[in-house]
């Protein structure tokens, strides 16, 4: 049914959760897994000028793709078919989830799979939901692993 699944994961206890559902799924469907870790770079809060921009880029990168390495890694052992890709977005207007979703689409993924963290009130307001963003953005069907 699913030949090519998408996961996107940031390295939470729920996007742990949601890989391994990916990896379940599959390996059930005998389908290549592509994991995406997106950063988005244009809307991040920088604080006094205290933080030098280049260096928290590049720090994030790094961190994105440990995330993606780590993830990769337990896929393999798994004996799954993957690869993964980093999603960075330097453009002003262009969000998380519609990079997820575009990126998914370019893939010609079959299912995404995302994990929710359960954000309400203030939190969501100010954190947004990118599981539900990426629900709204795509025509492909959603797979949505909740957070406890």
């Amino acid at each position: 049914m699913y030949k090519r699944i998408l996961v996107a994961v940031d390295g939470s206890h729920t996007a742990e959760i949601a890989l391994h559902q990916a990896i379940e799924l599959a390996s059930l469907f005998k389908a290549k897994l592509r994991i995406v870790h997106a950063i988005d770079f244009v809307n991040l809060t920088l604080v006094g000028g205290f933080i030098n921009p280049p260096e928290l880029e590049a720090a994030m990168s790094n961190n994105g793709r440990e995330v993606l390495r780590k993830a990769a890694a337990i896929a393999g052992n798994a004996g799954i078919e993957v690869e993964t890709g980093l999603i960075e977005i330097h453009t002003l207007g262009r969000r998380l989830p519609e990079a997820i979703a575009a990126d998914s689409d370019e893939w010609s993924a079959d299912l995404i799979v995302i994990c929710s963290h359960g954000r309400h009130g203030v939190s969501r307001l100010f954190m947004g939901s990118v599981a539900e963003g990426i629900m709204r953005a795509t025509t492909k069907p959603v797979l949505l692993i909740r957070g406890k």
